[in-house]
């Protein structure tokens, strides 16, 4: 079996559309990287892009390079880049802070468009941590209340109350997908607005904020979009919403005229509005170059490439390892699945550990949770067979 499926490995990288992709990264073929839903490859040439800017606009140029090397605008810029990746014309997206900092702006935001006699901010209660504690934080200091709801049973949740819904797209543990355009659709005849977070889908499938109407989004950029550890989130704010949008941080750079430093705040026009403070060039830069392994790949591709490798890599599992030994928690549904998968494994700190000895790395929720994730940029189908039968030995 093991031949055959190798086999057929082979031949599904032969015909992959993306496997010209892999070379854009620093990878190598003693290792099978599968932690890409943590923290995306490093793109080869964003190395040099960084010491440019490290040693000819910060070092040559200085203080000029705000102007001459367009460090000012790289916010907008940058969020007209990502755009295309979450289903966004340009103009919505601004690129600044973390995700945590960015969760906090359109939460409070959000609240603060929405009718003010409603009393509710919905939370998925499957969340990242950090959402539900910034979402808690959120709603104390708008006079709101927290309702925990679970992601499938938020459309008979939501009601008169609700003044807005925080969902994750895609759940961090299971791997999750959930159902972006009724979820909008079922928050919104409810009168409130949809918040969605896109860490774990934003360069993994498709998004579609515009054509599903969500009024605001967060993400990371260091996951799927290979950003760099730490590198600058985003936030998207619908056209529609900008000229309202009233942000919990209006910091000098969201200013209309922030050079004229005036005490009083007057908010910029657009998507500005979501800037606080001074940008964080150096990484911002380095996320602006990785951007880059983007150009003339379509996010559908990508889906259709990550829908194939889960699969292959779920069959391949199914025929290594010992029954009874893991437990898959993603749907098997493709319409309900994001880019990785979950094993529920017993003893699995010590599995994984032991894969990561053997050159397959993935990463391990506490207390029994293993999860490979696929990016379709650079992991292959051989890849996929090869942590199978790995695992497989290790669990024998």
């Amino acid at each position: 079996m093991s031949e055959q499926l190798a086999d057929r490995a082979a031949a599904l990288d032969a015909a992959d559309e993306l496997a010209g992709c892999r070379k854009l990264f620093a990878l190598d073929d003693a290792t099978v990287y599968l932690d890409g839903n943590s923290l995306g490859a490093l793109p080869a040439h964003v190395p040099d892009r960084v010491a440019d800017v490290v040693r000819r606009e910060w070092g040559e140029l200085r203080i000029r390079s705000w102007d001459e090397s367009g460090w000012w605008t790289a916010p907008e810029r940058i969020g007209d880049r990502i755009a295309p990746l979450i289903g966004a014309r340009a103009g919505q997206v601004v690129v600044g802070d973390s995700t945590s900092v960015n969760v906090f702006k359109a939460v409070v935001a959000a609240v603060r468009l929405a009718d003010p006699s409603r009393t509710e901010i919905v939370v998925d209660a499957t969340t990242f941590p950090t959402d539900g504690y910034i979402a808690e934080s959120a709603a104390r200091m708008t006079g709101k209340r927290i309702v925990p709801v679970d992601p499938e049973e938020l459309t008979g949740a939501v009601g008169p109350a609700t003044a807005a819904a925080l969902v994750n797209h895609v759940d961090y543990r299971t791997g999750r997908l959930h159902d972006l355009p009724s979820l909008t659709a079922a928050i919104h005849r409810a009168g409130a607005l949809a918040v969605w977070d896109l860490c774990h889908s934003a360069g993994a499938l498709p998004v579609g904020l515009d054509e599903h109407r969500v009024d605001l989004a967060v993400g990371c950029t260091y996951k799927y979009l290979n950003g760099g550890p730490g590198s600058p989130a985003y936030l998207y704010v619908a056209e529609r919403h900008q000229g309202a949008f009233d942000s919990p941080l209006p910091g000098w750079t969201s200013h209309a005229d922030p050079f004229a430093m005036t005490p009083g705040y007057r908010p910029a026009d657009g998507a500005v509005r979501g800037r606080v403070g001074t940008p964080d060039i150096l990484s911002m830069l380095a996320l602006e170059a990785a951007l880059d392994v983007w150009d003339g790949v379509s996010p559908a591709a990508v889906r259709a490439k990550s829908l194939a490798l889960t699969d292959f890599f779920l069959q391949c599992v199914e025929s290594y390892v010992p029954p009874g030994r893991v437990e898959c928690l993603t749907p098997r549904e493709h319409a309900r699945r994001g880019s990785q998968i979950a094993l529920r494994c017993e003893d699995a700190p010590r599995v994984m550990s032991a894969l990561i000895e053997k050159g397959v790395v993935g990463d391990l929720r506490r207390p029994d949770v293993l999860r490979f994730g696929f990016t379709p940029l650079y992991v292959s189908f051989a890849d996929a067979e090869r942590a199978a039968r790995v695992l497989s030995a290790t669990l024998h």
